[in-house]
Order: C-alpha cells, then sequence, then structure tokens
C-alpha cells in the first residue's frame, strides 16, 4: 500500500510504538512517522507507508499546531510534569503579565533544546546523556512560533493554542515563558491538533485503524500520496513520452497535457498514475523531476 494514514496517537505510546503497531495492522514493512510525539503527549502524527515514505521528511518541515496547558511555579528536568521536580516558586505575576510574557514569544526566537530530547550531540543521544546524568551544553536553534492564542489562566495553569515550525519544544517554549516570569514554568499537558494540511479532527485511533484492516477496508482511510500536492496543477504525460516520464527523464511542455501553468506540477502516467513533482527549467525549456513516487517501493 501506498499512502498516508492520519493517526491519533494516544498518550502512553511513543511515536515509534505507534510505526511499530502499524507494521503489524497492515502486514507492511516500508512504514515511517513524520514528527516526534513525545510519549505523554496526544495527538495527530501523520504515518506514511510504502512510497510516500519519501513525503516523511517533506512533512516534517509543515507548521504544526498544538494545544498545551503550562504550570507555572515549577521546573522539572524534563520540562515537563512527567519529570523529576527540580524546585518550585510562588507564582506572583498577576495575569496581564503572564499574557504579555506569554506573547512576547510569538515571532522567531532561539530556542535551546532539551536534555530530555533525541537530538545527538557528537554522535549521542541529549536523552541518554540525561538519563546517565551528564547535562552538555546546547547552541539555541531559530524556531518560528506563528501565533499563541491564550485561553484559560488558572494560574499557576495556563491553556494555549500555539502554531510554530518545526523543530519547535512546546515544553521548553514554557520552561522559557517560567524563566522569564521568574518563576518557572513546565508543560502540564500537550495535543498535536494539527501537522501540515492534517488535522486532529480527522485522525483515526490504532484501535479503528486496526477494525478497518480486519475488514478489508483500511484503502478507505489511506490517503493518496498525491494529496500533499493538492495544491499545484495537475498535468498526464503523452502515450509517446510514457517511457521517458517512467525513467525519471525531463519533459517538454508538448509532453504534457497541462491543466496550468506553474513552477511546479503534479505529473501523472497517461493511465493517470502519480508519478511525481516536475519544476519548470526555464533556461532548458523543460520540466524536470524534483521527487518521484514511481513503483510499489517508490
Amino acid at each position: 500500500m501506498n499512502g498516508i494514514l492520519n493517526v491519533y496517537k494516544e498518550p502512553g505510546f511513543t511515536s515509534f510504538d505507534v510505526v511499530a503497531k502499524l507494521r503489524g495492522i497492515c502486514k507492511q514493512k516500508k512504514i515511517g512517522h513524520t514528527g516526534t510525539l513525545d510519549p505523554a503527549a496526544s495527538g495527530v502524527l501523520p504515518v506514511c507507508l510504502g512510497n510516500a515514505t519519501k513525503l516523511c521528511g517533506f512533512l516534517t518541515e509543515k507548521t504544526k499546531e498544538y494545544r498545551a496547558v503550562m504550570r507555572l511555579g515549577v521546573e522539572t528536568d524534563t520540562q515537563d510534569m512527567t519529570g523529576k521536580i527540580l524546585l518550585r516558586r510562588p507564582v506572583e505575576a498577576k495575569e496581564d503579565a503572564v499574557r504579555a510574557a506569554v506573547l512576547s514569544f510569538v515571532g522567531e526566537y532561539a530556542q535551546v533544546p532539551p536534555m530530555y530530547s533525541a537530538l545527538k550531540v557528537n554522535g549521542k543521544k541529549l536523552c541518554d546523556l540525561a538519563r546517565a546524568g551528564r547535562e552538555v551544553e546546547r547552541e539555541g536553534r531559530p524556531v518560528t512560533i506563528g501565533s499563541i492564542e491564550i485561553g484559560e489562566i488558572a494560574l499557576p495553569l495556563v491553556s494555549m493554542t500555539v502554531t510554530c515550525s518545526k523543530g519547535t519544544y512546546i515544553r521548553t517554549l514554557c520552561h522559557d515563558i517560567g524563566q522569564k516570569l521568574g518563576c518557572g514554568g513546565a508543560m502540564e499537558s500537550l495535543v498535536r491538533t494539527r501537522s501540515g494540511q492534517f488535522t486532529l479532527q480527522e485522525a483515526h485511533t490504532l484501535a479503528e485503524i486496526e477494525a478497518f484492516a480486519a475488514d478489508g477496508r483500511l484503502g478507505e482511510l489511506l490517503l493518496p500520496t498525491d494529496s500533499v500536492f493538492s495544491g499545484l496543477p495537475a498535468a498526464r504525460v503523452r502515450e509517446e513520452a510514457r517511457k521517458a516520464a517512467v525513467n525519471g527523464n525531463p519533459l517538454s511542455g508538448e509532453e504534457l497535457i497541462l491543466t496550468g501553468q506553474a513552477e511546479q506540477l503534479r505529473v501523472y502516467d497517461p493511465d493517470g498514475a502519480f508519478l511525481g513533482i516536475y519544476g519548470w527549467e526555464a533556461e532548458k525549456g523543460r520540466f524536470r523531476p524534483l521527487k518521484m513516487f514511481l513503483g510499489k517501493d517508490g
């Protein structure tokens, strides 16, 4: 099978657990997820099957949206409430000051990744070093907080919806807000409500996916690979250019049946099977393949 499953990851599962379970449910080895969620977190986890695994890196780059609850007045070693509490402080800031501190993080800022993360330093995962009691210096990485919508404030708890770039740690954002307020902060809970075009409302639990698979209806949940590129104009290869296209060669405009002009196109073979994404090379007057999705293994 080739395509994308919009999975609802339940708390308690790692992203690796989800992929492992889906290998058994789908009876398919070639599966990959598109952005790790912490075990305690829940929400949208797009999972790619077959030739759609070529999309994993592409989808990981997409904007994410999270619904989070922050607890002020506490710091932990993991920056969330699953970790060891390192200190507690009274929350003396008023609601207006809390709002101002939260909203001050909208935009780009250099975020220092947490020790309890899968990032590697000198070939070793930070989380493995942390579990061994070692802390290493980490450089801040640029992340972008697109927006923060503050929900209920019932101090010490603050609810918020955050849109952000790839690589953003929401628990680190909570920690950093707490640092700015001088009382400390940690993430109480987290739900990923959107990853690119995939939303929480349309996500399916592993139990639901397993039930569909048992009924032989798994294909009903599988989103086609080309759906990710639905915003691009489509083009179909003319029969005489079929062999050139299947072999991954560049194509001239005359070899394509175009439905619109653009710098990039979704290209299909004469039978309507999705071949890949092509980009226009103005200097050579042709379209060249940017990403191909041919064959059962991609």
